[in-house]
């Protein structure tokens, strides 16, 4: 009885071990594998006047022949065209610029909210999150009524005598900037917060003990033990910023080239669905590769601790 007992409680602890580690394999196949799959055979299609527009890559032909034609060149004009490298370029470009200006604004922001009183830090907090309670395209449309000719900003700038003319910000690389820095602000600042309250402040006192000046122990201590929280935040601006769409739509003007508004107009406009896959597909290996350096960065920073 007991070896039954025991060899029942050894395939419990099987099975348990098995969901635990099949359930996460199996999210991964279902939401990004499969897809992925699915972008893949659409990039390596021909475009056809079609629904889908697109044709297949197999077919079976006489004696039960089974005849599977690729379409490489959907890839070899993502390269070669002009069009797509400068999106792609000026979209890295938009990312790398806005990822810095959130570090630049939202430590300061994350290192006041960690060190305030622990009765303050709930409303800080509630203050950082509170935009994501509205709707992101909402958030995004108010900036048009800012920005514009006739916007808050150029009224204000006016009453104050600062200028006699309206700028021109809307529909400009700089209101692209605004918005993607507003909109993804507190993905830089929460974790950068969750890392700063880890911090241990007695370091900070030892340094000063030790007559380090508070800058020079800023240099020394704090930031490069808040450098994990500087590569998470950074991952979660850079990464979706390089494929944003909505933002560049709405705030910039006709000229301004993101990969995600090329995307679009391949998908919605031209009807080109494999160039667009395989445009979709480039996008994410290009993105691969920051990945894995900040990725690559974190575990060292992480070794480096231990």
């Amino acid at each position: 009885m007991k070896a039954l007992l025991a060899k029942l409680h050894l395939r419990d602890r099987h099975l348990s071990r098995a969901l635990n580690i099949g359930t996460p394999y199996l999210w991964l196949g279902l939401f990004f594998l499969l897809p992925f799959a699915i972008v893949l055979h659409i990039s390596l299609a021909e475009t056809a006047l079609a629904q889908p527009p697109y044709t297949s890559l197999w077919q079976w032909v006489d004696d039960g022949i089974l005849q599977i034609r690729l379409n490489l060149p959907n890839f070899i004009t993502v390269f070669s065209d002009d069009l797509y490298l400068a999106a792609f370029l000026n979209s890295l470009w938009v990312a790398l610029v806005c990822t810095v200006a959130c570090l630049l604004i939202g430590y300061p922001m994350a290192y006041a909210i960690a060190t305030a009183p622990e009765r303050h830090r709930i409303v800080l907090l509630m203050l950082i999150i509170l935009p994501f309670w509205t709707s992101f395209l909402i958030r995004v449309y108010a900036w048009i009524g800012i920005l514009g000719p006739s916007g808050l900003l150029n009224n204000f700038l006016m009453w104050l005598g600062a200028i006699d003319t309206p700028l021109t910000i809307l529909h400009t690389q700089t209101a692209i900037y605004i918005g993607v820095v507003y909109s993804y602000l507190p993905f830089m600042i929460l974790p950068l917060y969750a890392n700063l309250t880890r911090l241990d402040f007695s370091l900070l006192e030892a340094a000063a003990d030790l007559g380090c000046r508070p800058f020079k122990a800023f240099l020394k201590v704090t930031l490069p033990l808040s450098l994990p929280g500087i590569v998470a935040g950074s991952m979660l601006v850079f990464i979706p910023v390089v494929g944003e769409f909505v933002i560049p739509d709405l705030l910039g003007g006709p000229d301004s080239l993101m990969i995600g508004k090329i995307l679009w107009t391949e998908f919605f406009s031209n009807k080109d669905w494999p160039l667009a896959a395989a445009l979709a597909i480039c996008l994410l290996g290009l993105l691969v590769v920051p990945f894995v350096l900040m990725q690559r960065l974190e575990n060292r920073i992480g070794g480096d601790e231990l």
